[in-house]
């Protein structure tokens, strides 16, 4: 994705304009499919696709021949099923909640289960609708979240009755620690979940998450589940980032103006100008995903000038300092980078003392979409 994919001079209807390449996604799925393989890659599209668009992403991925999808919560699954053919299976990774078991079955979604309330809910439902109900079974290996315990899978095995009409399609655990690769944890939940699965010898597992995939074949597993990679987040905690950028995000000026030197700048008047400084407002804030903790710490870009934010970030605006820029060079609608060519998830993510995950996923709906 580049810079004449968005014109950087024009105004638009919302608070910014958020680019979601699509065909980078799709790239980046290739890329780890390939890592993977022989095992498949499903593809994690939780929280709207991490932000970006559970329907779109997950059209496109399936063009590609994703087959499999994850997502947290069953209300994801239900809005997301009618968007995929049958034969896409939706995997909700938090299982169910009471109630839900009938629907989730006349749907065809398929729950993972964490606990044995799970297991007895999901298997009176097969038994109501008089079939056998596919499903996943989680087991902690060592992350303590979500997943039946070592003594839990002990008593389910003594009681195989309970599972008659339970089909198993995967066995599941989840990496606590992939996205370092030194550290001894992930091993230890490897070494874990195989002593599991030395109970259930026929069933494939799902290991691998984005940073797992490039863990090494012993955490592949039969189907991998990549998230923040698809969406171009790296993988592992610094070192180079193998997956294409998925995102661009401009918003646009509302003001510039001068002031002199001793004005107070923001809520707060937290920034005091320590000379005569000219400033621009721009059109988004916390409110739309900028994290307010990038108040005099983080920065946007123009023309690959750095322009620092100035004091606080607002609900539904901000402020930078532009002085550097030759006088009129920003002026009311033009547009200025958050995340693109200048600016990666991960350099506002360290800035703002926090993930890609949390970026992504907090970018509000009143900007813009561009779909490419």
């Amino acid at each position: 994705m580049n810079s004449s994919s968005i014109n950087l001079t024009l105004a638009n209807d919302g608070c910014g304009v958020l680019t979601i390449d699509l065909g980078s996604i799709a790239e980046n799925y290739r890329r780890l499919s390939a890592e993977v393989s022989p095992a498949t890659a499903a593809a994690v599209v939780k929280a709207d696709a991490y932000g970006l668009g559970a329907v779109p992403v997950s059209q496109r991925l399936y063009q590609e021949g994703c087959r499999s999808f994850f997502v947290a919560h069953f209300l994801e699954a239900v809005q997301l099923r009618p968007s995929l053919p049958q034969d896409a299976s939706i995997y909700v990774l938090n299982g169910l909640q009471p109630g839900h078991e009938e629907r989730a079955a006349i749907l065809d979604i398929v729950p993972l289960l964490n606990g044995m309330e799970q297991v007895m809910a999901w298997a009176r439902a097969a038994v109501s609708q008089g079939r056998r109900l596919k499903a996943a079974l989680q087991v902690d290996s060592g992350m303590s979240r979500l997943g039946l315990s070592g003594e839990e899978i002990a008593g389910l095995l003594a009681e195989p009755a309970i599972m008659a009409g339970i089909d198993l399609s995967l066995l599941v655990s989840h990496l606590a620690c992939a996205d370092e690769p030194e550290n001894p944890a992930n091993a230890e939940q490897l070494e874990a979940l195989h002593e599991v699965s030395k109970r259930f010898p026929d069933l494939p597992i799902s290991f691998a998450n984005s940073g797992g995939v490039f863990l090494g074949g012993a955490f592949h597993g039969s189907l991998a589940r990549p998230g923040i990679a698809l969406y171009g987040g790296a993988p592992h905690a610094g070192g180079e980032n193998p997956m294409r950028p998925v995102v661009r995000l401009h918003i646009p000026v509302i003001q510039t103006r001068t002031v002199p030197a001793g004005a107070r700048v923001g809520y707060g008047g937290r920034l005091v100008a320590d000379r005569t400084m000219r400033l621009a407002t721009l059109a988004a804030g916390y409110a739309d995903g900028i994290p307010r903790s990038l108040g005099d710490r983080g920065a946007v870009y123009f023309g690959g000038q750095r322009l620092p934010i100035a004091g606080r970030v607002s609900m539904d605006s901000m402020t930078v300092d532009i002085s550097d820029l030759p006088e009129g060079t920003l002026t009311l609608g033009m547009l200025v980078e958050v995340i693109g060519d200048n600016q990666t998830l991960e350099v506002i993510a360290d800035d703002a003392d926090t993930i890609s995950y949390e970026i992504l996923t907090r970018l509000g709906r009143r900007y813009q979409r561009r779909y490419i």
